[in-house]
């Protein structure tokens, strides 16, 4: 049976929402496990990996600490306490995919697919906003994936740097969750990927 990764990731950005909230409020019943059973239950045959799924979960759960830290100066003007819960769970998904997970997922595709849950679960700016603090981290990875007569290969280059800022097209009243976009320096990976 294939796998569908992208219902994976819904799968996960539900358990971790979930569990980020149960956890605030101090319910003694969370369990991550539980959590993610229930969720998956519904789409298990649709899904068929669900070891992606439990794995992503529970590696995301183990790095809240460190993935909060790194995404900090990647949005300086939008504190990680103050970032929607669906957004800030996104964001933490996006990084822990960019940065660990470089060899089975390529970073065009693990910030197109968090675009995806912006754009779909988030507000209306969120995958404007998910878009540029993902590019930022991309940059500051220093990600650079070379693609010679179709290979794939993915070669890490210490201080790569992007010279292309986007221009922002916002309407007035979205131009301070655009600024921290573009002070985030996004990219568009739509239309890279």
């Amino acid at each position: 049976m294939a796998s569908n990764r992208h219902l994976g990731r819904v799968i996960v950005l539900q358990s971790l929402y979930e569990y980020e909230l149960r956890t605030l409020a101090a319910d003694p019943e969370v369990d991550l496990d539980i959590i993610i059973a229930k969720n998956i239950e519904p789409y298990e045959k649709a899904l068929g990996d669900t070891e992606f799924v439990y794995n992503l979960a529970h590696k995301v759960v183990e790095n809240f600490e460190s993935l909060d830290k790194a995404l900090t100066p990647m949005a300086p003007e939008w504190p990680i306490s103050s970032i929607a819960a669906i957004d800030r769970n996104v964001l933490r998904m996006g990084l822990y995919e960019l940065s660990e997970c470089r060899d089975t997922i390529p970073p065009k595709v693990a910030i197109n697919e968090a675009v995806e849950l912006a754009k779909a679960f988030g507000s209306d700016n969120s995958s404007r906003f998910i878009n540029g603090v993902l590019g930022t981290a991309y940059r500051k990875l220093g990600i650079v994936e070379e693609q010679n007569n179709g290979s794939k290969d993915k070669a890490v280059k210490a201080g790569a740097k992007s010279s292309a800022q986007p221009k922002s097209t916002d309407a007035p009243e979205d131009k301070s969750r655009a600024k921290a976009s573009d002070d985030a320096g996004g990219t568009d990976s739509a239309k890279n990927a």
